[in-house]
């Protein structure tokens, strides 16, 4: 088996989950680069192994073996080099789920350009930014719209020099498909080629306040996800895994590309224009995807839908991670498929953290234990550990090295990086708790907690009993001051199809969450509304509800 060149324990053993946190350990090639070390390796001696499934909404479907992807990647990266681009240079690569972005991502690895992954949902004021502030020196893109912000953007992005489309001839734009096949498909390891611990990608981070943050990772990051497919989204080798992902987020890489090669599964990638729940689960049915992962909101969305439509047949596992899930979700999933939804936890700064692992039982709504390789805690603000059901923040101790995966800090910002790892250990800002098993529960980001009444409430906590009343399709619950109580509970509703928005459910929602849960945690307010705040990731943004309520506050009621 292939994975069992970078591991120090039998891939194809059952272990409990006590044995993987004592034995697994990460087997690191000296000057590791996946593109040479996997994909070539890979191509070298399994060349009719499939690699990649693509398709999109119009009928176009294309597979790729390791022998075809190694070659085109090596065009791509000789393409890249005639125009001068080489180790440390920054691309910024917007191509939403395009098959290209395979051969850009690796051809880069290969040159050790770094590579910046956006999302096209950028308007010309984000990608200016980003442009400055990591003076980026070529943009690579796909569609027409992002495509104009792009163009909008150069006046004030002095860096920029080069620009290449995948898609259509354009002005100012350099075609790939017509200049890329022309070179060779052979690119040779150099004697100092990139790897290591040289940075090999940045992630700009869709933060819920402030400016995005510069996520640095060396290429020993995909190591790291070695643990993301094989122990929690459980990939099968020869199989076929989807995550639900475009290429603009850290999500593409957790489950579209480095750990399931490793670890022998293919990657199935479907360009949607818009996620349809109906056509995603087909798509699955299609072409037999054996292991996926979505977030929440997915889920949250299929269960909605008569699966039993669907076959999925060949699904052999499920799991989840970018938000927390409710144990709504979890519940009615299993009883419509039969599958378990294995909780995760991570940021773009770490590869899996805390998951659902071989020889663990899931409980609904938790996030599972510590990873392998990862020393995880849960702290007081004095740095004391916290006894079971206390809340804390999630801290990642550094005492025996970094764990692989772990970021190299955040670009060009020293006070930044040292701030995250005050007093020798990696602070996530994440408050959770864990039980007497050890199992660990989600509670919020610091900021988001809401003091009421001389309570700690977490938004996640109602959030969750909402979403299990059949009228709500999301809701964001944030604080907003209240004379009596410090602060107030204030849920901000989206409603599905058919419930009318009035006083009478407003009643009925408070009331529904008084029985569900303690009652200090119901929301004294509610608002509906039509949409949610949200990052361009796709989170919410509570800041933003916050900051409007506070210039115009809802009053709360006087039970």
């Amino acid at each position: 088996m292939f994975l069992e060149r970078f591991v120090s324990i039998d891939p194809e053993k059952n272990y409990s989950y006590e044995e993987l946190r004592k034995n697994f350990k990460i087997k690191i090639p000296e000057n590791f680069n996946f593109s040479f070390d996997v994909v070539d390796k890979l191509a070298e001696e399994e060349p009719d192994r499939r690699a990649i499934i693509w398709c999109d909404d119009h009928g176009e479907e294309k597979i790729f073996t390791f022998g075809q992807l190694a070659k085109d990647v090596n065009r791509t990266a000789n393409y890249l080099a005639s125009f001068g681009l080489g180790k440390g240079d920054r691309v910024m690569m917007i191509l939403r789920r395009r098959y290209e972005v395979y051969f850009f991502f690796l051809a880069l690895h290969k040159l050790g350009a770094i590579v910046i992954p956006a999302t096209n949902m950028l308007l010309a004021k984000d990608i200016i930014y980003r442009n400055n502030a990591a003076e980026v020196n070529m943009i690579v893109s796909f569609d027409d719209k992002v495509q104009d912000e792009i163009e909008a953007s150069l006046n004030d992005s002095p860096t920029v020099k080069t620009l290449i489309t995948v898609g259509k001839d354009r002005p100012r734009w350099h075609n790939f498909h017509k200049g890329y096949t022309a070179y060779s498909d052979v690119y040779n390891r150099r004697e100092l080629s990139p790897g290591g611990k040289d940075t090999m990608l940045l992630y700009f981070t869709s933060g819920t306040s402030g400016y995005p943050k510069m996520v640095q990772h060396s290429f020993l990051y995909p190591l790291g996800h070695i643990c993301t497919a094989k122990y929690w989204q459980r990939v099968v080798d020869g199989g076929l895994h989807l995550s639900i992902a475009e290429s603009g987020w850290g999500k593409f890489v957790w489950g579209k590309l480095y750990g399931q090669f490793m670890c022998g599964s293919a990657v199935f990638t479907y360009d949607m224009e818009s996620f349809v729940p109906g056509k995603v689960l087909s798509k699955m049915a299609q072409y037999g995807v054996t292991t996926f992962c979505a977030p929440p909101t997915v889920y949250r969305y299929l269960i909605r839908q008569d699966l039993s439509k669907y076959d999925l047949s060949a699904l052999v596992n499920c799991s989840t991670a970018g938000e927390a899930l409710n144990g709504e979700v979890y519940d009615q999933f299993l009883k419509q498929t039969g599958h378990k939804i294995y909780e995760g936890f991570g940021q773009t700064e770490t590869t899996l953290t805390i998951g659902n692992f071989p020889g663990m039982e899931p409980k609904s709504g938790s996030m599972g234990k510590p990873a392998p390789g990862y020393d995880v805690d849960i702290v007081r603000p004095d740095g004391t550990p916290c006894d079971a059901n206390e809340q804390g923040e999630i801290i990642i101790r550094l005492d025996a090295g970094r764990p692989c995966g772990l970021f190299s800090g955040y670009y060009r910002d020293v006070s930044l990086t040292a701030a995250a790892f005050d007093s020798g250990i990696y602070h996530t800002g994440d408050v959770a708790y864990h039980d007497e098993d050890g199992y660990f529960y989600f509670v919020g980001r610091n900021d988001d907690l809401i003091k009421t009444s001389g309570y700690r409430v977490s938004p996640f906590e109602v959030e969750s009993s909402l979403q299990k009343h059949p009228a709500v399709l999301e809701c964001a619950v944030t604080g907003v001051e209240d004379e009596k109580r410090g602060m107030a509970v204030k849920a901000t509703v989206v409603l599905c199809k058919g419930y009318v928005a009035d006083k009478t459910l407003q009643a009925e929602l408070i009331d529904f969450v008084k029985h569900d849960t303690a009652s200090y945690k119901a929301p004294r307010i509610i608002e509906f509304v039509d949409e949610l705040p949200k990052t361009i990731s796709g989170k919410i943004r509570r800041v933003e509800i916050r900051a409007k309520d506070k210039k115009a506050p809802l009053s709360a009621g006087n039970d």
